[in-house]
């Protein structure tokens, strides 16, 4: 560390004496330990247990051959550009975002930061800077402390809960204009642009998109900002969620991906041509997402609940068509100008992991540049999804594809794939170990 970053760092752990040195495990939570400010300063290596990245979303973990026997340790290293004094803390603390290398050096196979570095190294050998953006939806809602209840909207400004009228609303009678108020500000004080924000078509259901650039950046920021809607949530009274399907008959959240690449040097996007039209790269491109999309469909809908949004289809195409402008398409091509034509994939929820979801849809990509893959037709208007793109409706079918997926192995290393089904497989065992309402409501008088 140069002396002016030192005198930089310092500077912004005046005051500060804890700093929570955190890492995505494969679902995304921020997981790791929290260190003096001292210590941190002084540069005192922090270890974390290798299981901890394969933590399921219950707090258990798979059989320790899928983290090495031994459960070694792995070391967290701090990002010198993801170092945040914490705005929402009511005590001077500091967050760090930490990359999970081997002891002897190199990221952990195990790491989904370091996947999606992997990806985006793989561009830059070819000369390519891959660039996105991230859509997050969620829902903002009361205290929920009874989980055989359902989730409601907080009490408006009129004594009233909101009843899913408000779409698009930019009303303050929802009474969340203090809530949001912190969220920006608190964005702004950890360097998080924020391009557009709306009300979206649940109840209480909202959406912030931010602005395009470098995937581990875009990942970093969506991973702060999900921690950082709990965290000042919390302090609102408010529970936020980003559970993909959290209300019944109520529209889903999505984390949608827009994806672009351009050369490196002169930043031209390789999707179009000096004329404007669409080049072969842009065909390739979409062709490689949608011979993946089916084997990594879990990994960008995670959990039981994804595949409830993806049941219900609209605004959450469970395709992998493709289309100029069509929210029913996985695919879709948004509307643009040449220097800004995009890939749009509409698949992964607010659930997912966001290094993992922007690693597998960049490696999709990837695979049909390489090896110069051509997609299907484009459709349009209302269609009939051809039986060879439809994904997996179901948990337990997306965790068979990827059971079966050589690509994934492929792309992404067997030691993480095959730790990543471990853990999904006790998540789904232990929701089928439990009985929902509905069964002992229908069934108990039917059957």
């Amino acid at each position: 560390m140069s002396t002016a970053s030192r005198t930089a760092l310092v500077e912004l752990l005046r005051g500060v004496d804890e700093v929570e040195c955190v890492t995505p495990d494969l679902n995304g939570v921020p997981r790791g330990k929290v260190m003096t400010a001292e210590g941190f300063l002084e540069g005192r290596r922090l270890q974390l247990a290798r299981g901890v990245l394969l933590q399921c979303i219950m707090g258990g973990y798979p059989p320790a051959r899928f983290y090495g026997s031994d459960d070694g340790d792995l070391a967290l290293s701090a990002e010198p550009t993801q170092i945040h004094r914490l705005p929402w803390s009511s005590s001077p603390r500091a967050l760090a975002i930490c990359d999970a290398d081997e002891l002897e050096g190199g990221h952990s196979g195990l790491s989904t930061r370091g996947l999606l570095k992997q990806v985006v190294a793989r561009y830059a050998a070819r000369g390519w800077q891959p660039v996105v953006a991230t859509e997050l939806e969620f829902f903002v809602f009361a205290p929920n402390t009874d989980p055989h209840q359902s989730f409601q909207a907080p009490v408006g400004l009129d004594g009233r809960r909101e009843d899913g009228g408000s779409a698009f609303s930019v009303s303050s009678n929802n009474g969340l204009r203090p809530f949001f108020s912190e969220v920006y500000q608190c964005m702004a004080a950890l360097g998080l642009p924020r391009d557009t924000f709306m009300h979206e078509m649940g109840v209480s259901q909202f959406e912030i998109n931010l602005l395009h650039g470098d995937p581990v950046l875009l990942a970093d920021q969506t991973f702060l900002f999900k921690h950082l809607l709990k965290e000042v949530g919390l302090k609102h009274g408010l529970s936020v969620v980003c559970m993909a399907k959290p209300l019944a008959k109520t529209p889903g959240s999505s984390m949608h991906i827009h994806q672009s690449v351009i050369e490196q040097g002169t930043g031209n996007n390789i999707f179009s041509a000096v004329d404007g039209q669409a080049t072969p790269a842009f065909y390739h491109f979409i062709g490689g997402q949608q011979a993946a999309l089916a084997d990594f469909t879990l990994l960008f809908a995670p959990h039981v609940n994804s595949y409830q949004r993806l049941c219900h289809p609209y605004a959450s195409p469970n395709n992998a068509c493709w289309s100029e402008d069509n929210r029913a398409a996985g695919l879709r091509i948004p509307a643009s100008s040449p220097v800004a034509r995009r890939v749009e994939n509409r698949l992964p929820g607010a659930d997912a992991n966001p290094y993992l979801a922007l690693a597998a849809s960049l490696a999709a990509g990837l695979y049909g540049l390489e090896n110069g893959l051509q997609p299907s037709a484009p459709i349009q208007g209302e269609f009939e999804v051809a039986k060879e793109l439809t994904l997996p409706c179901t948990m337990h079918a997306a965790l068979e594809r990827l059971k079966q997926s050589s690509l994934a192995v492929e792309l992404f290393g067997s030691e993480f794939i095959e730790g990543y089904i471990a853990s999904k497989t006790m998540e789904l065992n232990s929701f089928f170990d439990e009985i929902t309402p509905w069964e002992r409501r229908v069934l108990a008088a039917q059957a």
